[in-house]
């Protein structure tokens, strides 16, 4: 009896530690004037159950150790079992040595349309398309772990990035907007591929160079900014080639601000040259980067 309770502790417990995501969901609903407002209570328990109870990896974490993101759903338009909504995608992932959480992804997918029944069971099966929600939530849960996993490791990444972009080709079939190349230049299509293309391996590796910065910041501050520095300037190669590229907007969205606190304060360095490259790698952050002074 003893043996095969202590099997069941350890298998509960295997279980319980192998999900790698702490997501918190939000349906946002109030655009609609509707006064039954229990299925978008019911889908946001389902998608929080969905997200951070599936075995995404395979990997065991602790409860500290799981990469923490949030999803805030804006529902447009609902009619039956069909939404219209948008889609933000945030992610950070923790500073050695620190009680800061350092922004990595802040996406907004405004092409996010769904069916969904009340109580319906979202099951992951990144090899066939089952609905449109389940493959965009699989597709951005997939996104997060592998930027989170280039911070701490350069291109360590690779393998998530993969099956999200599986996910995408095999999502294609069910012909919602934003899987397609068709469907325009800023999409999940494109987010995807730009990430695996080695055209773009610059900005996987100035992320890992970055946030290698960032940790060694509680330990000798003035080093870590000029690092952080280098791996800012690193992107100017990258903007020579593909000027104003996709993902080099999808990182200063999710950096621009920490970017800013950071070289606004602390030990002295020199940033003429870094506000130059940055006014020409980001120009929609410009103002932004007029509060950097020293």
């Amino acid at each position: 009896m003893n043996k095969l309770y202590t099997f069941l502790v350890f298998f509960v417990f295997g279980f319980a530690q192998s999900q790698q995501l702490n997501c918190i969901v939000t349906v946002d609903s109030q655009r609609l004037s509707v006064t039954n407002q229990q299925v978008f209570k019911t889908l946001e328990t389902s998608i929080t159950e969905f997200v951070n109870k599936t075995d995404w990896s395979g990997v065991a974490l602790k409860q500290n150790e799981k990469v923490n993101c949030s999803m805030y759903i804006t529902i447009s338009a609902n009619n039956s079992d069909q939404f219209t909504a948008t889609i933000q995608v945030q992610s950070s992932r923790p500073v050695y040595n620190s009680s800061y959480s350092s922004p990595v992804l802040n996406y907004n997918d405004k092409d996010f349309s769904f069916r969904y029944t009340e109580f319906e069971n979202l099951v992951l099966n990144p090899a066939s398309f089952d609905s449109n929600l389940v493959s965009v939530l699989s597709f951005y849960s997939y996104l997060i772990l592998g930027l989170d996993a280039d911070t701490f490791l350069s291109e360590s990444g690779t393998n998530n990035f993969e099956i999200a972009q599986n996910i995408s080709n095999v999502a294609q079939q069910g012909g919602a907007k934003g899987w397609s190349q068709a469907d325009g230049l800023q999409t999940r299509y494109f987010l995807i591929n730009d990430l695996l293309s080695p055209t773009f391996k610059q900005i996987r590796n100035s992320i890992f160079e970055y946030h290698t910065g960032l940790d060694l910041m509680a330990k000798d501050l003035k080093s870590a900014k000029e690092k952080i520095k280098l791996s800012l300037l690193n992107l100017s190669k990258l903007n020579d080639s593909r000027p104003n590229a996709y993902l080099t907007r999808v990182f200063f969205d999710a950096k621009s601000d920490e970017i800013v606190s950071i070289f606004s304060g602390g030990p002295n360095i020199t940033v003429s040259d870094l506000t130059d490259n940055l006014n020409k790698i980001s120009p929609l952050n410009s103002s932004k980067w007029a509060n950097i002074k020293f």
